[in-house]
């Protein structure tokens, strides 16, 4: 493997020691002990990934974690860690091999957008041949349709909005299938994008009467949109129309003065700035950074009868998602998923918004690097979050406990039980626990208190 072929789980920093994960004295010797764990041991990168993304999820913010990191040491961190998170339950599935795979055939979906990016390069980089599958990545044209191909049978996993197995599970929208989120597929990667005729139009209190498209009701994409449109003032089911129109419509739609504007999933934003009919009016990291976007899951039944297949797709898919996080990476990555087969789009477009270096439409060069990103972690409390918004406009009519819901759809191990196990006293408010506190546009959301949270926020329907 060559240098450039090392997948480092941090990001290269010489402020912290003089390698991207601290523990060495420069890259050079961290590239050399990873060609040898990497040469000596498979399972490595899964190990190691699911570490950095523990890290990375628990403190978001890059100065901070430099900090934490740089105080304790890499070694102390992640035994304090693992005194509270169930860091070698996460690895053990991230690298068990129980047995022969129940079924090795298997039928995949994935919608054409970059939030798939894991699963997608899974195939032509060789990710699910190395585990011993035999994948067929089925192409979707819209969420409604991934929904029932799950729902009868004719996928055994899919690339899902996140919300969409919360909603499934439910019976919202569709007959009730219990539906399980193994991995967030990406974090970010959305924004909001305007008609060029509105580029001195930026104040969104002027957009009443406004046409927008979302891809689905059980998406991020609707529920921060109407986030976004609330603070502002204005109420999303009166002030403006709201538009089911599957991402590669999208721009086709703007062109022709159908919609003013969509909060989409790229590549589809950077395209419509590409073919100049649009521009990035706000990226929904600078309304929720490190929000999830879509998730890979199945059913229930899928991991009960094939649970050694379930694991081996959930390596392919976590080691994609660390070669992802890598930006030396990108251009290839980039290369590997913009043909007729899987996003069938300009390379050029694809790079931009995965890099984070792009056109803004308005003239400018943008440097984002946190535009879109790739933590597979199943947060609890992003899911709890899907259910205040659920609740919050009406969806989710009936009396549900976020808590209970969450912890059975996405299959983040129980950290609540293994820090209790510990004696430690204070499991339920541990910000450990699967539930850790973040900002949405200036308002803390705390999963601990998400009725709270929900009376403080405008135009609250309950």
């Amino acid at each position: 493997m060559s240098d450039n072929n090392i997948y480092r789980p941090y990001s290269s920093d010489s402020r912290l020691g003089g390698c991207s994960c601290g523990r060495h004295d420069s890259q050079a010797q961290h590239d050399a002990e990873a060609r040898q764990a990497r040469a000596s041991d498979p399972d490595y990168l899964s190990r190691d990934f699911v570490e950095a993304a523990a890290v990375k999820a628990l403190f978001p913010h890059d100065a901070t974690r430099r900090r934490f990191l740089k105080a304790v040491g890499t070694g102390t961190a992640m035994a304090a860690i693992a005194s509270v998170l169930p860091m070698e339950s996460l690895q053990a599935m991230a690298e068990e091999r129980q047995g022969p795979l129940e079924k090795k055939d298997l039928r995949v979906g994935f919608i054409p957008i970059n939030c798939a990016t894991p699963l997608i390069m899974s195939g032509p980089l060789g990710f699910y041949a190395e585990q011993g599958l035999n994948v067929s990545l089925i192409k979707s044209s819209g969420w409604a349709l991934v929904r029932d191909q799950m729902l009868n049978g004719e996928l055994d996993a899919s690339h899902f909005l996140a919300p969409m197995p919360l909603a499934i599970s439910l019976g919202l929208g569709s007959s009730r299938q219990p539906m399980r989120v193994a991995t967030i597929q990406n974090t970010n990667g959305q924004a909001i994008t305007l008609a060029m005729k509105h580029k001195e139009n930026r104040d969104p209190r002027n957009w009443k009467g406004f046409r927008f498209a979302i891809p689905f009701e059980y998406s991020m994409h609707n529920f921060l949109l109407r986030y976004y449109l609330a603070e502002h003032g204005l109420d999303p089911d009166h002030d403006v129309q709201l538009r089911i129109t599957p991402p590669a419509e999208m721009v086709a739609n703007l062109r022709a003065g159908n919609i003013d504007g969509f909060l989409g999933p790229d590549p589809f934003n950077q395209r419509a700035v590409y073919d100049q009919i649009g521009f990035l009016h706000v990226l929904t990291k600078d309304l929720w950074n490190g929000h999830p976007c879509c998730s890979f899951g199945m059913s229930e039944a899928f991991i009960q009868e094939n649970p050694n297949t379930f694991a081996a797709l959930y390596r392919a898919v976590l080691n994609a998602a660390a070669m992802a996080r890598d930006p030396a990476n990108l251009t290839t990555i980039s290369e590997a998923i913009s043909t007729p087969n899987y996003l069938n789009q300009p390379e050029i477009v694809i790079r931009q918004a995965l890099t984070g270096r792009y056109a803004d439409g308005l003239g400018g060069i943008m440097d984002e690097p946190e535009r879109s990103g790739f933590d597979p972690m199943p947060w609890y409390g992003m899911a709890t979050w899907m259910l205040t918004q659920m609740k919050r406009w009406g969806y989710l009519q009936q009396q549900v406990d976020f808590k209970e819901l969450a912890e059975e759809v996405f299959l983040m191990t129980d950290a609540r039980r293994q820090m209790g196990e510990l004696g430690m006293a204070e499991a339920e408010q541990a910000p450990l626990d699967g539930y850790p506190s973040f900002e949405v546009m200036g308002r803390t959301f705390d999963p601990h208190r998400a009725d709270d949270y929900l009376e403080s926020l405008p135009l609250y329907r309950g």
